[in-house]
């Protein structure tokens, strides 16, 4: 599982770097891309099957989180109605939004900023 995992994760990372280096594309738009695929990938049913395949290696990268948030917004929508299809989303992700926040925060105390120039 660990291999398949690791496999599917960086075919994941792969597919973006390429994109960053034969593309124009910046970092922001490829990660705003990955985020829209993984949710319409969700949607048309692509990615439910990698998920099963691969576990963490398809649900850690960004397109897992927009897989999350898909899954979240269909199962919250299913619950609540159509106030779902806007908590469902962020309801799904707390857990990693809120690691993120913690985690930039706690290194934003140990590390020291200062101008690129």
């Amino acid at each position: 599982m660990i291999l398949k995992a690791f496999i599917v994760g960086g075919l994941i990372c792969i597919a973006g770097q390429l994109l960053i280096d034969l593309t124009s594309m910046t970092p922001a738009r490829i990660l705003v891309l990955f985020v829209t695929l993984g949710v319409v990938f969700y949607a048309v049913g692509l990615y439910q099957p990698l998920v099963d395949f691969a576990g963490a290696g398809a649900t850690v990268p960004l397109l897992g989180f927009g897989y999350a948030l898909g899954k979240g917004v269909e199962e919250a929508v299913r619950q609540n109605g159509l106030i779902g299809s806007i908590t469902g989303g962020v309801t799904a992700a707390a857990g990693g939004i809120s690691f993120s926040i913690v985690m930039g925060f706690l290194c934003a105390l140990v590390a020291k900023s200062h101008d690129k120039s």
